[in-house]
């Protein structure tokens, strides 16, 4: 409607509603110059003037009565009028406000029966559904819910009724025209007709869809922080025990070796001292998968081929387990990875035994392996970094997991396994290493259907390293001294009794300040200094710091219970000349002894 139309609009009823007024005059005189006729050719004697005033004063008081009377109806009339279309006036500019608001705003707004049928619908609540307004008119409520949220309303809208009371849901899920689902707010109450009796419901919806996605991120993101605490935490507990674990297997080690030496070659006593050693080696496997756990388990890192390495293990898994059918899909041209290889065969043999497991009367175990590269939004999600990562994938068509169980399967000692299947310390271990390499695992499982575990390394630039031959164990001597620095007093006994067995000169100390007292005053003599890495007040990096400005040519062969890497790998980075884990044997610290020994310079 143009501005020339709405104005002529407004103005005729003006016009219309004041000649009313007009028109009532109007009659009233016409009536009046008409009974003036009638009494002229009644009484032609008086004049025109005369009988158009009146005859008399009571005629000429009629008249004008008359005409009063006309003009108060007429204006009464007139204001009666305007009063009216000054109502409908408002009543349509409210209209027109009220239905702008409901069509600018986000939320939608709709009006139903008792039924539920719309009987109006706002055009936002039309775009949240994709309905159009006729399409909509001929809706129920029930027509774009789901069985769920028609549950939740119908309850409702009975208490609704009951009570009149307005009332919410704040979880309103509704199915859009095209088939997705959208989440809602619904505010609800109750319309009235003009006795005072339930006519219908009128509700307000607010779309919050975006916003429950990101508090399920937000709340999604929160959980794999807490359980990457939680397992910071575990992982940091079982790092200690593995070291006291350590110290204690030492001893025992240390013992082992010494009685073994001490006794001839044909003595019983010979093969329960093998025994031992086999016992500690179970027993340092054990605290090599609590430090891999804790991420204490990296100290050989190399440039390493994952496919050479998948294919060496998987054959020697394939032999022992013939139940077993192993396919391969590895990428051609697969990128190196800077791995302790030791480390990533135990991963990989960990997840074999578990599906083998898993898979209890044979089954098919594929691995696969591709190069990615992982952008900004997905590894922060698992705090890795952006960049090329070899990505390897473990199949295989066993039992499943439960759901129940799959949040909890890389937590050290949980196992879903009968007793005597493991400890509960492989997958722990799995995931303690994959991190350690800067790295990520995850896990997919269905009951029934089988189990997927993806991991992630870092690719490197590197080409892949070739893999030294391991040397022939033979005990080496030697004549000089060593300064021994240990806080355990057990280590220190079984530490100096292998060094005197091999030949060696002892001088304990047993803290790090005893040592660098003992160096300043002995330096001269000493030729080594076999130290711990963790003891109380004086750690084993500070100590090597004071000793190297003592003396920068000291030789240090630093020991431990954890593995090489975290505050160790620092310190040999510093010039520290070699590194022992706790427990060692006879023979490999003779070997450590006489490599630093005999190195020149």
């Amino acid at each position: 409607m143009g501005p020339d139309m709405a104005m002529d609009f407004r103005t005729k009823p003006d016009r219309t509603f004041n000649s009313i007024l007009i028109t009532g005059i109007a009659i009233s005189c016409f009536y009046w110059v008409c009974e003036s006729f009638m009494f002229f050719f009644m009484a032609p004697e008086a004049n025109f003037i005369q009988h158009l005033l009146g005859p008399d004063m009571f005629n000429t008081f009629t008249r004008l009565l008359v005409l009063c009377l006309f003009a108060i109806f007429g204006s009464h009339i007139q204001y009666t009028i305007n009063k009216e279309r000054e109502a409908d006036e408002a009543l349509r500019e409210s209209a027109a406000k009220y239905r702008t608001i409901l069509e600018s705003i986000e939320e939608g707004y709709f009006e139903t029966d008792l039924l539920g049928n719309l009987t109006f619908s706002s055009r936002p609540l039309r775009r949240m559904l994709g309905y159009d307004a006729d399409e909509l008119l001929h809706l129920n409520t029930r027509d774009f819910m789901t069985p769920e949220t028609a549950a939740a309303a119908e309850s409702i809208l009975d208490r609704l009724q009951k009570t009149g009371e307005p009332a919410a849901i704040s979880d309103y899920v509704v199915i859009q025209k095209d088939g997705t689902q959208k989440h809602l707010e619904l505010s609800i109450s109750l319309m009235l007709d003009q006795t005072g009796q339930t006519a219908g419901f009128r509700g307000v919806l607010r779309d919050v869809t975006e916003r429950r996605l990101a508090e399920e991120e937000k709340k999604k993101l929160e959980a794999q922080l807490q359980h990457a605490q939680k397992m910071e935490a575990i992982g940091t507990l079982a790092g200690g025990i593995a070291h006291d674990f350590n110290n204690i297997l030492m001893g025992i080690q240390g013992n082992a070796s010494l009685l073994e030496m001490r006794l001839d070659s044909g003595h019983p006593g010979r093969e329960k001292t093998k025994n031992i050693e086999k016992y500690v080696e179970s027993g340092t496997e054990l605290s090599r998968q609590l430090l891999g756990f804790a991420r204490r388990g990296k100290y050989n890192v190399k440039a390493s081929d994952i496919n050479d390495i998948i294919e060496k293990t998987s054959s020697m898994f394939a032999r022992t387990k013939k139940e077993v059918r192993v396919h391969h899909q590895l990428a051609k041209g697969g990128w190196t990875v800077e791995v302790d290889r030791g480390q990533i065969e135990q991963v990989l043999l960990n997840l074999y035994v578990n599906a083998w497991q898993a898979m209890t009367d044979g089954g098919d175990l594929y691995l696969v392996t591709e190069n990615v590269n992982l952008d900004d939004n997905y590894a922060r999600t698992y705090n890795m970094s952006a960049g090329r990562y070899v990505k390897v994938t473990v199949t295989d068509t066993g039992a499943g997991i439960a759901k129940k169980d799959i949040g909890r399967i890389f937590e050290p000692f949980f196992t879903t396994k009968a007793m005597g299947r493991g400890t509960g310390l492989g997958l722990a271990s799995v995931y303690g290493i994959i991190k350690s390499h800067g790295g990520h695992i995850n896990v997919y499982s269905e009951v029934g259907r089988g189990t997927t575990f993806n991991f992630y390394l870092p690719a490197s630039t590197q080409p892949a390293a070739a893999i030294p031959k391991p040397e022939a164990g033979v005990i080496r001597k030697g004549q000089e001294t060593v300064l021994l620095v240990d806080d355990e007093e057990m280590i220190i006994s079984v530490g100096c009794e292998l060094l005197r067995e091999l030949g060696y000169t002892v001088i304990p100390a047993r803290s790090g300040q005893e040592a660098l007292e003992i160096y300043s005053d002995r330096q001269s003599d000493i030729d080594i200094v076999v130290m711990d890495m963790i003891m109380p007040g004086m750690g084993g990096g500070e100590t090597f710091d004071r000793l190297k400005r003592i003396h920068p040519g000291v030789k240090v062969l630093l020991s431990s219970g954890y593995s090489i890497n975290g505050q160790a790998s620092r310190i040999m980075e510093r010039g520290c000349d070699g590194f022992i884990q706790k427990p060692f044997n006879l023979e490999q610290l003779s070997m450590k002894m006489r490599e630093i020994l005999d190195k020149k310079g």
